[in-house]
This record gives structure tokens, C-alpha cells and sequence, in this order.
């Protein structure tokens, strides 16, 4: 989830280390993740030397939890998980905070987006509860997007009769979402959050909701500083938590939006930015893959 690179005049400058970091936290698609969807060459080796000095690594995603605890389950001990882009954050399977949505509001988001495809927008609901998504398309196209982010899901009759606590709606349009769907959930906008979270996706949630508001929950619990903390984003729904950390970073494929509120420019997710920046800024040498 990427957008094309603001020109280099415009970008903030990158930084050196080493630095008095705890706290690293990263968004996955477009961040960490390559646009292939893999896990950069020598996390592994990364995460275990951050570990052995004391810093503790967070994924933050609008990925479900079930999904990021699957990508990283021979490594999740003690590991915190920002999922659902804040609304769900979870430590050892244990839930620290979350910030549950009106049923109502998440029921109405449904039909909405009922009267989008009747009227020809080729767009789906992924009702997200915290045991597992939930969708009405079955159509193997919608499907293989589902299940990039939302490893349990299930597909039902009717969304908004689901038996579970709903934390967010999300919406995948197959075109341009900022331009097609995003405007149209223009009425939950007084009321509710609606963030373009990707070049297909838009996310409806609480307007208390956002990684930011997690990741600030999170330093409290755990006495870590903004002074302390590293965040890389990529996109809108990243704004709010490069604004809870000091060492912010960018990466050099963000939206131009992004590059603007980060305070430090990181190398972009094709070429293994996230690590080569944690290396650098925490001294450490950057390991193979």
C-alpha cells in the first residue's frame, strides 16, 4: 500500500545513530513488506538482536490480529501487536486495549456499500470483529484480497448480524478508493473515522481510533517516551502514530502526505528500508539474509 514518491527537494532529511530507541514500531504493507508481500531479508536475526538489548519491536497494521500473530508466531512471545490500525491491540493473546464500533454505525457502513455495488461499484464490506472478519462476497477475486489481511474470515448471509464484538469496517474497492468509496461514506465522516488506508482500501472506525492513539497507550503502559520511539508508515492511516514518536520516518515510496508529516526519510520498502534504518540509527550491523 504505496503511493509514488515525493521528489527528493521535498522530503525530510535521513538521520544517524546511534540512538536511545525501546520502542520500534512499523506498519506492514508498503513499510516493511516489499510490494510482494514478503518479510525483508534478515528480520529474523533483527528482531532477535533488538530483543537481546531491550527494545521491543510492534508491528502496527490495519492487518487483523490473527494474521500478524500468524507472520510472526515463532517470535510473538512478549511482542505487542497494533492491529486493525489500533482498534485491537494484543500482548502474549492477551488484549490490552481495543475500541469497539457501534454495531448500528458498522450494520449501516454494510448497506452502504450494498447500494455502491448495486450501483456498479465493484466494492466489498470485511466487517471486522475480533475473532474474525466477516464478508458477504464470495467471489474468489474479492476472496484473494481478503485474505492477504484478514487470515480468519468468514463468508455469511448477512454481515450485519454477526455474533461478535465489530472493532472496524473495512471496504476494498477494486478501483481507485480515495476517488470511488472514500466519498461516498462522506455522512460517517461527521460522526466516524474514514481513512484511506491503501490504494484499494478504506477503513471506517471511531474517531478515537488510529494507531496513534494505540502506540500513545502503549508508551504510558510501558513508561517509554516519544523520544524513545521509531515508527515507519507509508500511508494516511499511519499519520497519527508518526506524530506519537520522535524518530518518524517515512519511507521514500509514502504518500506525499506522509513524507510531510515524518520528521526523517527512510529508504523505501523495496529495498529493505526498514532494517537498513534501524541499523543505522541503533549501530547495528545489518544482518544477512
Amino acid at each position: 500500500m504505496h503511493a509514488t514518491p515525493a521528489p527528493l527537494a521535498d522530503v525530510p532529511a535521513p538521520v544517524t545513530g546511534p540512538a536511545d530507541i525501546r520502542l520500534v514500531v512499523t506498519d506492514m504493507d508498503g513499510t516493511l513488506l516489499d510490494d510482494a508481500k514478503r518479510v525483508p531479508g534478515g528480520l529474523w536475526p533483527m528482531l532477535a538482536e533488538l530483543r537481546r538489548r531491550g527494545v521491543l519491536f510492534s508491528p502496527a497494521s490495519g492487518r487483523q490480529y490473527a494474521t500478524l500473530a500468524r507472520e510472526f508466531a515463532d517470535v510473538a512471545e512478549g511482542m505487542v501487536f497494533i492491529a486493525e490500525n489500533g482498534t485491537y491491540v494484543v500482548r502474549d493473546g492477551v488484549e490490552l486495549s481495543s475500541d469497539p464500533l457501534d454495531p448500528a454505525v458498522a450494520a449501516e457502513v454494510a448497506r452502504t456499500v450494498r447500494r455502491l455495488g448495486a450501483d456498479g461499484v465493484d466494492v466489498g464490506a470485511v466487517v471486522c470483529g475480533k475473532r474474525s472478519a466477516y464478508v458477504e462476497r464470495s467471489d474468489e477475486a474479492f476472496l484473494a484480497e481478503v485474505r492477504k489481511y484478514y487470515v480468519e474470515h468468514r463468508v455469511v448471509e448477512d454481515v450485519t448480524a454477526v455474533d461478535d464484538e465489530v472493532i472496524k469496517v473495512a471496504l476494498f474497492d477494486f478501483g481507485p478508493a480515495e476517488r470511488t468509496t472514500a466519498p461516498a461514506l462522506g455522512a460517517f465522516a461527521a460522526t466516524h473515522q474514514v481513512v484511506v488506508s491503501g490504494e484499494h482500501w478504506v477503513d471506517v472506525m471511531n474517531r478515537t481510533a488510529n494507531k496513534g492513539a494505540a502506540l500513545r497507550g502503549l508508551q504510558r503502559e510501558l513508561g517509554i517516551t516519544p523520544a524513545q520511539t521509531m515508527v515507519f508508515g507509508d500511508y494516511l492511516n499511519d499519520l497519527e502514530m508518526l506524530d506519537a514518536a520522535e524518530w518518524s520516518f517515512a519511507m521514500a515510496n509514502a504518500h506525499p502526505e506522509v513524507v510531510r508529516r515524518a520528521r526523517h526519510l527512510a529508504p523505501g520498502n523495496n529495498d529493505n528500508g526498514v532494517l537498513r534504518t534501524i541499523a543505522e540509527v541503533l549501530g547495528i550491523p545489518l544482518p544477512r539474509a
